[in-house]
């Protein structure tokens, strides 16, 4: 869809929650949309399934050794053996490529919270478009009759189980409640996960210049749903040695804008 600039009556009238005369403006696009997202990727994981893929959970990760021409995964539920390794480790991924004799991309894990509170008695969010501060400081959006809510953050954290901190749920309802006219008495529901991201924000997906059959697929940073039908068969493509799929090449997409030897050498 396209993007129209519209002035602060047309905002308020369409997110009649705003403050009167918080906002000067906005850009309203009209063929955003939501993703499934439980629904896509339980199709992908059926796909994969069907292709004869193995999903197999509560491995963990001993040690990477090549063997031959190919690779011998060491799990604490015994060793795996393949010809080419694909890193899709997400926050984790810096550490598998070390652990795979590779230096790392330079790999940020940062912390995301989002929260689920009430909408105010007896409005319904539902047709109100999501509304994103434009300094991404906080964004808001109906999520099934209430409102999903963040303060947009960035933390940069170690790969691990992320958990929401306290003073990230504060920033993030006080930065609501400045813009919108909504006090929030209780959090129903809070996380947080990790969004990792390389030097340049954009996803790498290739070979690695220096360890044989190591592929990298990381770097999605908080697109990786959006992106995956994309990136995924682009990274299909390039595991095979083939070239990216035409129709995404002509967006722009290279082999060598995603390569990681694009980010050079790190520690």
């Amino acid at each position: 869809g396209n993007g129209r600039l519209l002035d602060a009556a047309e905002t308020e009238a369409m997110l009649p929650l705003l403050r009167p005369g918080y906002v000067g403006g906005a850009v309203f696009e009209d063929g955003a949309s939501d993703i499934d997202v439980h629904a896509l990727h339980q199709g992908f994981l059926r796909r994969f399934r069907d292709c004869g893929g193995t999903i197999a959970t509560g491995h963990e990760l001993l040690g990477l050794s090549r063997e031959g021409a190919g690779w011998r995964v060491s799990t604490s539920r015994g060793d795996l053996r393949a010809a080419i390794l694909v890193n899709a480790a997400g926050a984790w991924a810096d550490e598998i490529g070390r652990m795979a004799g590779a230096r790392g991309v330079g790999l940020v894990p940062k912390r995301r919270t989002a929260m689920i509170v009430a909408a105010p008695a007896g409005v319904d969010p539902g047709p109100w478009p999501m509304a994103v501060d434009i300094d991404e400081e906080f964004y808001l959006k109906p999520d099934a009759g209430r409102l999903l809510i963040s303060p947009a953050d960035e933390t940069p954290s170690p790969p691990c189980d992320a958990q929401p901190e306290e003073i990230d749920i504060a920033i993030c309802i006080d930065r609501i409640e400045r813009a919108f006219a909504l006090s929030v008495g209780r959090v129903e529901n809070k996380w947080a996960g990790l969004r990792s991201f390389v030097a340049d924000k954009s996803p790498v997906a290739g070979y690695d210049a220096d360890v044989e059959g190591l592929f990298w697929l990381a770097g999605q940073g908080g697109y990786g749903i959006q992106t995956s039908p994309a990136l995924g068969r682009c990274a299909a493509s390039l595991v095979l040695r083939k070239p990216i799929p035409g129709e995404i090449a002509a967006q722009g997409v290279t082999s060598a804008a995603l390569s990681p030897a694009r980010l050079g050498a790190t520690a």
